[in-house]
């Protein structure tokens, strides 16, 4: 076989692979409430594949990195919906998601263009996710009304996945860990629940799952603290188990600490 064709033939296994993945996730959370489907959706069920094919391809360094600039952009995709949560009380769908995409391009660029340690990434975490965490808090608790899931909609987030692992994938050498860790974890699934929900149940409960996410995306932050001081010293598939061990358990925690009447 031609290393054309086997490219070709691991490539589209690893785009339906991932596309499959994201699709059950994403069914699952609009039928589990704002905060469970939050929880879910922030899960690393789109980034994970992707770094598992970017190490196919490259090394533990490569990954490390790859991990502390996604670690940087996890602050523009809770800025991303907690904007959405904003604009969708009272604006449209077209307008609410293109309000957020316009300020998740300006500030991922501005993230590119800057060379980032650990500390600096980490503190930024915290400053986004706690502003963010308070002032959605208002916006948490809809009630998610009832609803039925058309075949397009599986079709359309199984196409958007499978275009990000694609172009991930295949241009990661270009990117550079850099460009990599920004790209694995483009909010893909929170925008196709962005586009689905708006129109199905209205603004303001498709907000409420948004307004959830930055609980969520604290425990994506842990993982990729995670990812990146693990990668190197224990192997790459160890790290990632590790990630993701640590983004299931704070989810865990959060559904835990809800259920016992902690206000988070």
């Amino acid at each position: 076989m031609s290393p054309e064709l086997y490219f070709a033939l691991t490539l589209v296994i690893k785009m339906a692979v991932t596309a499959m993945f994201v699709v059950a996730a994403t069914v699952t959370a609009e039928r589990a409430g704002p905060l469970v489907g939050a929880l879910v959706a922030t899960l690393p069920l789109g980034a994970g594949p992707v770094y598992v094919f970017l190490a196919l391809d490259h090394d533990a360094h490569f990954i490390a990195q790859s991990a502390l600039n996604s670690l940087a952009i996890n602050t523009v995709n809770t800025t991303f919906a907690m904007v959405y949560a904003l604009l969708a009380q009272r604006r449209s769908a077209a307008v609410s998601v293109a309000g957020a995409l316009g300020v998740w391009a300006v500030l991922s660029w501005i993230v590119f263009k800057i060379h980032w340690a650990f500390i600096p990434a980490l503190a930024l975490n915290v400053v986004v996710a706690g502003g963010c965490i308070a002032l959605s808090r208002p916006l948490r608790h809809v009630r998610m009304p009832a609803f039925r899931a058309h075949w397009t909609d599986l079709v359309m987030r199984a196409a958007l996945v499978a275009m990000l692992v694609g172009f991930t994938v295949t241009f990661s050498f270009q990117l550079g860990p850099e460009g990599s860790g920004i790209m694995a974890v483009f909010p893909v699934i929170l925008l196709s629940i962005m586009f689905i929900l708006h129109n199905r149940v209205g603004g303001k409960p498709t907000a409420a799952v948004l307004a959830n996410t930055p609980l969520g995306l604290v425990g994506f932050a842990c993982a990729c603290t995670m990812l990146h001081f693990t990668a190197e010293p224990f192997g790459v598939p160890v790290g990632l188990a590790l990630a993701l061990a640590t983004s299931v358990s704070w989810s865990l925690l959060v559904l835990l600490a809800r259920r016992r009447g902690f206000a988070v």
